[in-house]
């Protein structure tokens, strides 16, 4: 098996080529949980991509930035921000584009913490670590005392779910790695628990989201 970079980054460099990259989530048995698409990060902007967007006015923290759609789009509005992933890949597409990006696990040090207007968790990164609560502290300490974090989340009724899984792409499969998911009807406990609560929840073009505070 391969190391989950290896598998993503290949797929990010197909996308960035315009050829196929769906990468497929499985389980410890090889069966599907999901697809991943990197081909619509490397594109513009996704529907309901713009909710997100507007709820962040102030400096923001894009977190699991991925090639950075979301980072160029506030930096294009002239709004602070930066991207953070762990991807070599994936900071290069970005920083191709200009999108101000740190490469680096976002557990680790990263500039002005605790002055962050927002935090952004977009596309399943809530599952970051396999550990929502410690990934919602990890944003709360990261940001102002006013600050907000904006959550993608699965739909009502899928609850939460934490365990280890692989990414599967064309040939190859990675080591297993610890991912999460949380439904947006399991919101408000999460965020509870890492000492936050739910401001706001909405869906835009089938996704859900919501929007977390002190």
């Amino acid at each position: 098996m391969t190391a989950p970079a290896v598998v993503y980054g290949a797929a990010l460099r197909r996308a960035a080529r315009g050829e196929p990259a769906r990468l497929r989530l499985v389980d410890r048995h090889g069966t599907d949980v999901r697809p991943v698409d990197p081909v619509a990060w490397c594109e513009g902007l996704l529907p309901g991509d713009d909710t997100l967007l507007e709820r962040c006015p102030g400096a923001t923290l894009d977190l699991g930035c991925g090639p950075g759609r979301l980072t160029r789009a506030l930096a294009a509005a002239g709004r602070r921000v930066l991207g953070v992933d762990a991807s070599a890949q994936a900071v290069r597409l970005a920083r191709r584009h200009g999108a101000p990006v740190a490469h680096q696990d976002l557990f680790a040090p990263l500039p002005d913490e605790g002055r962050w207007d927002h935090a952004l968790l977009a596309d399943g990164n809530i599952g970051i670590g396999g550990d929502p609560e410690l990934l919602l502290r990890r944003c709360r300490a990261l940001l102002a005392p006013d600050g907000t974090v904006l959550v993608e989340l699965d739909p009502p009724g899928a609850g939460t779910w934490r365990g280890r899984l692989a990414l599967a792409g064309p040939g190859r499969t990675s080591t297993p790695f610890p991912w999460a998911f949380v439904g947006a009807d399991a919101a408000a406990a999460v965020a509870a628990r890492a000492a936050l609560r739910l401001v706001e929840s909405w869906t835009e073009a089938g996704r859900w989201f919501a929007q977390l505070a002190r």
